[in-house]
């Protein structure tokens, strides 16, 4: 088990940017623009023909970035992004299978949760670590307030549906490590190349830190 490596990556950044790649040619600018910003823990999905290529690319060319993999559903695609060296996987939920692949995976896995059953599972499995998705959806603040008491060794990384306003609200959790956004990622910015755009947003991240948002 990975968990310190988890929890390394999670501390990086009070929000992690999710990346969904269109087109391969952006993955080196866009991962760029985010790093200018102070914003290195990239989760860049599967949910597109171009991600595994982004992934690579941005290890690749990107110094300073973390780039991991999201959207991770199965062992096989966990076995691929291990091959390119990705620095960690998100799952948006579990399944036996896929938590028995990363057993022996060197890649930290970030499993997916959304009810207290699940929570229950993966830490019965060692995690401590653990994503809440989709988090507005599933309860958001106050559901992770909720769980704490009963289940105080989960730590979230709440994704699906917060804005920056949100993430305050989420962040100032005990139980909550960061948070994930696609926020920091426009589509329209990306097809227009507006890698500024994206730079000055990741960089409005800082002022979201535990501490700074009080």
């Amino acid at each position: 088990m990975t968990t310190s490596n988890i929890a390394d990556i999670l501390a990086d950044g009070p929000v992690i940017p999710v990346i969904v790649v269109e087109d391969a040619a952006h993955a080196v600018p866009l991962a760029k623009a985010l790093v200018a910003g102070g914003v290195r823990v990239l989760e860049v999905t599967l949910r597109t023909d171009a991600g595994l290529e982004s992934i690579r690319r941005m290890i690749a060319e990107v110094p300073g970035a973390i780039v991991g993999a999201g959207t991770v559903l199965t062992g096989a695609q966990l076995d691929q992004v291990a091959k390119l060296g990705a620095a960690f996987a998100v799952s948006p939920g579990t399944t036996p299978s896929l938590l028995d692949a990363a057993k022996d995976s060197p890649v930290p896995l970030l499993p997916g949760t959304a009810t207290a059953s699940e929570v229950m599972n993966v830490l019965e499995r060692g995690y401590t670590y653990m994503k809440l998705f989709p988090a507005e959806a599933s309860g958001g603040v106050d559901k992770l307030s909720s769980l704490a008491s009963p289940l105080p060794a989960a730590k979230f990384c709440p994704t699906g549906g917060i804005d920056p306003e949100k993430a305050k609200r989420y962040l100032a959790l005990p139980n909550v490590m960061c948070v994930g956004g696609s926020w920091l990622v426009p589509r329209d910015a990306v097809r227009q190349g507006d890698w500024a755009r994206i730079t000055e947003l990741a960089a409005g991240t800082a002022a979201l830190r535990k501490g700074a948002a009080q």
